[in-house]
């Protein structure tokens, strides 16, 4: 649906009075934004003499977020798919595999601080703050539908993680940006 779709179309399509696409493709989007900016600091780095010795961890990370950028692009369409169709576990699944994929996702950053490019370190900084703003959007979907099941068990379950996750996604997101600030700024 969206994902061959063009972005001009897409953010006209989700202002529009139309049930989809919503916060949840949004928050999709937003990640697989994300992991595209990590995939592309890789892409500069690698090949560069100043940065040989990184070749194969940079390697791993490059499939890891190039994997990722295609499950939230896939993740986008998803999110609509199960809107439309009414089903209240699809509808939490999707952003509840969202919200995983950030967290994911972001530990990929605090390496492209050390190992990538210097030039793009605020690249990797905007990936981070990228992958933080796809789950904290993500979480509120997850919450409403949880809410809607009303299955208090998974709720405690789920609550649990989100916490955990949540709190290890701002402390890397505040590492990196520390990192990132020390050395634009010298």
């Amino acid at each position: 649906m969206y994902k061959n779709t063009a972005i001009k179309d897409y953010l006209n399509q989700l202002a529009a009075k139309l049930p989809v696409p919503g916060g949840g493709s949004s928050s999709a989007l937003c990640a697989a934004s994300a992991a595209a900016l990590v995939s592309m600091v890789v892409n500069f780095t690698l090949g560069n003499p100043r940065y040989l010795k990184y070749e194969k961890k940079l390697r791993k990370v490059l499939d890891k977020s190039e994997s990722l950028r295609k499950e939230f692009l896939r993740l986008v369409d998803l999110d609509a798919v199960a809107y439309e169709s009414k089903n209240i576990r699809d509808a939490f699944n999707v952003p509840f595999m969202v919200s995983r994929l950030c967290f994911e996702g972001i530990k990929l950053c605090p390496i492209l601080i050390r190992q990538g490019n210097i030039n793009l370190v605020s690249d990797a900084a905007i990936a981070a703050v990228l992958f933080e703003a796809g789950f904290s959007s993500a979480c509120f979907n997850i919450e409403v539908n949880l809410k809607s099941m009303n299955d208090k068990n998974l709720s405690r379950e789920v609550a649990k993680e989100l916490r955990q996750k949540n709190r290890m996604i701002r402390k890397i997101r505040a590492q990196v940006e520390e990192r990132v600030g020390k050395i634009i700024r010298g």
